[in-house]
C-alpha cells in the first residue's frame, strides 16, 4: 500500500524530516508545528496518513491500549513508513543517515520503533518522541549497541490521562540504561503539544544538524503528592477496597472553594498519614463516581470506611470544623 503523505519543502532544505500523527489525527496533523519547528525551511518535511480509519481521522495499528494491540498491523504499518522514508530520501537527493524521524503519540511510538530495531537500512540521526505511546519494547528486535549512536528526544505530559507520564519515565531511563544518548523532558500538559516542548525539540534539532548527540540525565521520579488523583478505574481499588478509611476530597478546576480547601486537605494528609489515606476526585473528569454518591456541591470532603460513605462535610471550612464534621478526633 502507498501511503498517502503531505510534502513541505523548505526553502534551504537538504534533509528529511518524518512526522508521524497519533491515534485519529492525519497527515495535515503535525504541520502547524512547523513554523516553530523549523522556521528556516532546513528540512523536506514528510507528513504520512496512517492506514488503519480511526474517526475522525486515522490510525497506525489498532490498540486498545490496554495492552492488545494489532501486532500484524503494527509490523505492517513499520515496514511502510520504513519504506516511505527511503523513497522520500530517494526522491529529494538525501541522505537517510541524515534524516531525522519522530511524531505524536502512536506515531511517536512508530518511529521509535523504526529508529531503535535491527535493520539492514541506515539508522535516522535522531528521534523526536512526543507523548509516545509504544505497546512495549519486546514488539521490536531493538539493536542497543547500534542505539548507542542514536540521540532521542522525548516529552511527555505530567497531566497525560491517556499514556501514563511513568510508563514514559520508565522508557526514558530503559534507554538511558542501554546507553542511547537521550534528552527526557516533562512539560504540565495533558497529552498534547506544548509551545515550550516545540521551542526544546527545535533546539535539539539544531544540535543534531550541528553533529551532536544531545545527552542529559534522565532526572529522578517526583515525590509521590500528599493527595493523590484518583480516577473511576482506580476508585475500587483505592478507595473502596483501602485497609486505611480514606479522605475523598470531591472537587473541580472550576470551583474556588476548591482551591481554598485544597491546602487543608493536605495539611490534614500530612497530620494523619499512616491513620487515614487521602484522595481527590475530580468529579468533572470522573462524573459517575460523583452521581453515585449524590455529590451535588463541591468542596465535598467524603469519609469512607469498609467501603461505605460514612460521613461528609461541605464547603470551605477551617480543618478543626471539616475533622469534627468527619468524626475524626480533632487535631490542634
Amino acid at each position: 500500500m502507498t501511503l498517502i503523505t503531505n510534502v513541505v519543502k523548505g526553502g534551504t532544505a537538504d534533509r528529511v524530516l518524518l512526522l508521524v500523527h497519533g491515534l485519529g489525527a492525519d497527515e495535515r496533523d503535525l504541520g502547524g508545528l512547523l513554523p516553530y519547528l523549523d522556521p528556516d525551511g532546513q528540512f523536506v518535511t514528510v507528513l504520512p496518513r496512517g492506514p488503519v480509519a480511526a474517526p475522525p481521522g486515522f490510525a497506525w495499528y489498532e490498540w486498545t491500549g490496554a495492552g492488545a494491540f494489532d501486532a500484524d498491523g503494527f509490523a505492517s504499518a513499520l515496514e511502510e513508513l520504513d519504506d516511505l522514508l527511503d523513497q522520500a530520501c530517494a526522491d529529494h537527493g538525501a541522505e537517510r543517515s541524515q534524516a531525522v524521524v519522530g511524531g505524536f503519540s502512536q506515531g511517536a511510538g512508530m518511529t521509535l520503533a523504526l529508529a531503535l530495531r535491527r535493520s539492514d537500512r541506515a539508522r535516522p540521526a535522531g528521534v523526536v518522541a512526543m507523548s509516545p505511546a509504544l505497546p512495549n519494547l519486546d514488539v521490536i528486535d531493538v539493536d542497543w549497541e547500534a542505539a548507542k549512536e542514536l540521540p532521542v528526544l522525548v516529552q511527555h505530559g505530567t497531566e497525560d490521562p491517556l499514556v501514563p507520564v511513568q510508563r514514559t519515565r520508565d522508557l526514558a531511563r530503559t534507554l538511558e540504561s542501554h546507553g542511547v544518548p537521550v534528552v527526557y523532558t516533562e512539560y504540565p500538559m495533558a497529552h498534547q503539544v506544548a509551545m515550550e516542548s516545540v521551542q526544546q525539540a527545535r533546539g535539539w534539532l539544531d544540535a543534531v544538524r550541528a553533529g551532536e548527540r544531545p545527552t542529559e540525565p534522565v532526572p529522578e521520579d517526583p515525590p509521590e503528592p500528599l493527595v493523590k488523583s484518583v480516577t473511576t478505574a482506580e476508585w475500587e481499588s483505592e478507595v473502596l477496597r483501602s485497609e486505611l478509611p480514606v479522605i475523598v476530597d470531591f472537587w473541580a478546576p472550576w470551583c474556588g472553594p476548591c482551591r481554598q480547601v485544597s491546602p487543608i486537605v493536605e495539611q490534614i494528609a500530612a497530620m494523619r498519614e499512616g491513620a487515614y489515606k487521602v484522595v481527590k476526585l475530580n468529579i468533572d473528569d470522573e462524573p459517575s463516581v460523583a452521581q453515585q454518591y449524590e455529590v451535588q456541591s463541591i468542596p465535598m470532603i467524603g469519609l469512607f470506611r469498609n467501603g461505605r460513605l460514612e460521613r461528609s462535610a461541605l464547603g470551605a471550612k477551617p480543618r478543626p470544623q471539616i475533622e469534627a464534621e468527619l468524626g475524626m478526633l480533632v487535631i490542634p
